[in-house]
């Protein structure tokens, strides 16, 4: 009996390791995940907390932002000098307000302090917060819900596009999540309060919940073990350039329902995609579907102008008896097999706090005083350069080594920022991209592993699980940005506590350099 994957990557180098037709399909994965990052994690910007401060109408007018007399209306921060967003001192309705046509000192009691009744906003953004008036500390909390919900939408549809995926096909989940996403999405637009808004979210997040799953095993089952790493690397550049992609969109419109038609509106379109993007040939052979394995090679060398004798595909048959036998694990025996359940914890681990890491840092950088669409769009060109020299590192020196070393990575960048005290924006910002690239890095060289140790007919159901334990990291990450208010360091601390314990857990993971993928349990378990 034929191991099923010796025998595909002998046939699949025959006729062209990465020919026309695999790059059709790499182009197609490409603007899914390009559309799905812009989609995902839109709402950094359509919840973003805006600057603004207590609009003065005695003082107020054609006037600079902040005028030589806001220094005797508004008290300010001592850690940024910056405005109170929400405090106003009493105004004093005295005939000696006005000196010079403007207001001054004696037109303000500084020892009665009261809330404002109206707001003055430096910018144009006009994001949710302004539309449904959740402005001032008391009512962030509810706009980091919206990421919040984003993120409990994933999980809940992490738990199932794994199952969904391994029985009925990748390209359904991919192709139905992401636009059923995009409809949503425009759905979401016409919500009447932040209520149904949040609905909306958690809806829109569980039909997408799968495309980075399915994009990346569709990546990983079409080419030969050595393009695995390139694969990887190329589709999490897409994600990079989405993130890029959604910073210029938002600074172009700073208004959150021509953000969301702008990103989300072309999601809809994915649905033609069925008819280009082909099934796995992996999985059609792991269920035993011989005849439609044998059309897809036909039409695979057809399109790459190579022969392909039907002597050749007849050892397919053998890979079929071989995928039934497989096809009998079913999940439970990754739990009973003691090597591959600590295996299994270990990868839910690196991923929850890859996602903590991720996200937490990407949430924070918008959090740096500064332009935030330049802020966030520089944290994330970080990841370019990260994906670039993962891809060569991760071939180079295994997965495992790759992983421990971009956590490394985070953490000293963590350390730096914790004991950086009056440090420029700059330094913070620095810091902040040295962080996100460490975090990058480890994402991507554990989503590459991932998809390596586990066997075929059971391999994005436990990818599934992973992202889904995984979203318990990126779950809090809205939350910790809002830490920094009370301690700025303390985001900081927490990731690299984080990333520190798991560099050392990682180092008991399996190294997957230039494995056959397993096709069965016992094979999984044979990776060491």
């Amino acid at each position: 009996m034929v191991a099923g994957d010796d025998v595909l990557d002998d046939i699949i180098s025959q006729i062209g390791g990465i020919g026309k037709q695999q790059k059709i399909v790499l182009t197609c994965l490409f603007v899914i995940m390009l559309l799905h990052s812009v989609t995902h994690i839109a709402y950094v910007f359509t919840s973003m907390d805006t600057d603004y401060r207590c609009l003065i109408p005695e003082c107020d007018g054609n006037i600079p932002d902040d005028p030589d007399w806001l220094k005797y209306a508004v008290p300010f921060t001592s850690s940024v000098d910056r405005p109170e967003k929400c405090l106003m001192y009493k105004y004093m309705n005295t005939s000696s307000k006005i000196l010079n046509g403007s207001c001054n000192f004696s037109s303000f009691n500084k020892s009665a302090i009261t809330p404002c009744s109206s707001y003055y906003f430096y910018d144009n953004d006009y994001y949710l917060g302004r539309e449904f008036d959740l402005l001032c500390d008391e009512n962030l909390w509810i706009l980091s819900l919206v990421g919040t919900m984003n993120t409990v939408g994933m999980f809940i549809g992490l738990l199932v596009t794994g199952f969904i995926s391994d029985r009925y096909g990748r390209k359904c989940v991919l192709i139905f999540g992401m636009s059923g996403c995009g409809v949503i999405g425009l759905i979401k637009t016409l919500s009447p309060s932040i209520v149904w808004y949040l609905v909306f979210e958690l809806t829109e997040a569980i039909f997408s919940a799968g495309t980075c799953g399915c994009v990346f095993i569709i990546a990983i089952e079409s080419v030969l073990p050595n393009k695995r790493a390139l694969m990887g690397c190329i589709l999490n550049i897409s994600y990079a350039l989405g993130e890029v992609l959604l910073a210029l969109i938002a600074w172009s419109c700073q208004y959150w329902r021509s953000l969301i038609y702008y990103t989300y509106g072309p999601c809809v379109m994915i649905v033609l995609l069925y008819w280009i993007l082909p099934e796995s040939l992996r999985w059609t052979l792991s269920k035993g579907r011989i005849e439609e394995s044998k059309q897809a090679l036909r039409n695979i060398a057809t399109v790459n102008k190579q022969k392909l004798s039907e002597n050749t595909l007849k050892r397919l048959e053998n890979v079929a008896e071989y995928s039934d036998n497989c096809n009998s694990h079913k999940f439970i025996e990754i739990l009973k097999s003691k090597s591959l359940f600590w295996r299994f914890v270990n990868c839910c681990f690196g991923w929850m706090t890859c996602a903590f890491l991720f996200y937490g840092i990407t949430l924070s950088s918008v959090s740096i005083y500064g332009n935030k669409y330049l802020d966030f769009m520089l944290i994330s060109l970080i990841e370019f350069p990260a994906y670039l020299s993962n891809y060569y590192i991760i071939d180079k020196l295994g997965r495992r080594a790759s992983i421990c070393g971009s956590y490394f990575i985070t953490f000293v960048s963590s350390i730096c920022f914790i004991f950086s005290t009056n440090s420029s924006t700059w330094f913070y910002l620095l810091t902040y991209c040295i962080g996100k690239f460490g975090a990058t890095a480890a994402f991507n060289s554990i989503y590459i592993l991932t998809s390596e140790i586990f066997p075929t007919p059971l391999r994005h159901t436990v990818m599934g699980l992973c992202s889904t334990l995984g979203r318990l990291g990126s779950l809090t990450s809205p939350q910790v940005s809002l830490l920094g208010r009370w301690w700025e360091p303390l985001p900081m601390i927490m990731f690299g506590i984080m990333s520190l314990a798991a560099g050392i857990v990682a180092f008991f993971l399996p190294e997957s350099k230039g494995i056959k993928l397993p096709e069965s349990v016992e094979e999984a378990e044979r990776i060491k």
